[in-house]
Formats: structure tokens, sequence, C-alpha cells
């Protein structure tokens, strides 16, 4: 699958970036998302099943196997990055990384150490 030409919605990039290292269903992405991001972004119901459906259309996630944490819930539905998913993380990543050097040019951020 191709990565679209658009521009990712932050939902998606949260939860392409909470799965990037495991496998996890849905609260254990909310957890991850709101872990990560010291509570600054949350993700509701709505956020978070719009994200997992149109990240599933575009085969940047698919559902796992794979249960890391055996709750026993079986209603639990598990999902990973995909390859391609794994592309379209870099690629958003690497735009950021750009917008992060444009803002230290700005003297807005720190400049890294080399």
């Amino acid at each position: 699958m191709t990565v679209p030409n658009r521009t990712m919605p932050t939902a998606c990039f949260h939860v392409l970036l909470a799965l990037a290292d495991a496998p996890r269903h849905g609260l254990g992405i909310v957890d991850e998302v709101e872990r990560r991001t010291e509570g600054r972004v949350t993700l509701g119901p709505g956020s978070l099943y719009g994200s997992l459906k149109r990240l599933a259309a575009d085969e940047w996630i698919r559902e796992s196997g794979e249960r890391p944490d055996e709750s026993g819930d079986t209603r639990r539905r598990y999902w990973r990055i995909t390859p391609a998913g794994r592309q379209a993380l870099r690629e958003e990543l690497e735009i950021l990384e750009r917008v992060l050097d444009s803002a230290r040019q700005k003297s807005l951020l720190p400049r890294r150490a080399p």
C-alpha cells in the first residue's frame, strides 16, 4: 500500500506512535498516549475508534493475533502497526523534525547539542 498524500490527523499520529513498539488494545493505546504526552493529549472513544477505522482502511494498522496482555477479556481487539504504517509515521516524524528545526532557527526552542 502506498502512503496517501495527505496530512495525517493528530489522533492517527498518536495512535501509530503508540503502536510503534508493541501491539495494544484500545484502552492501552489511550493510556500510552496520555502517558507519553503527560496528559496533554487524550483520545476519546470517537477519536480513537475513528482513527483505528481510518488507519485500518489505509492498511497502516491491522488486527494482531498477538495478545501481550492476557487479561482474559477476549472482546479486546489488539492492533499492530504495519510496514506501510511505520513508513507513514516516519514520514510524518520527518515533517515534524523540519518544523522543530525551523522553530529552533527562529529561537523559539533551544538549539540541540551537537
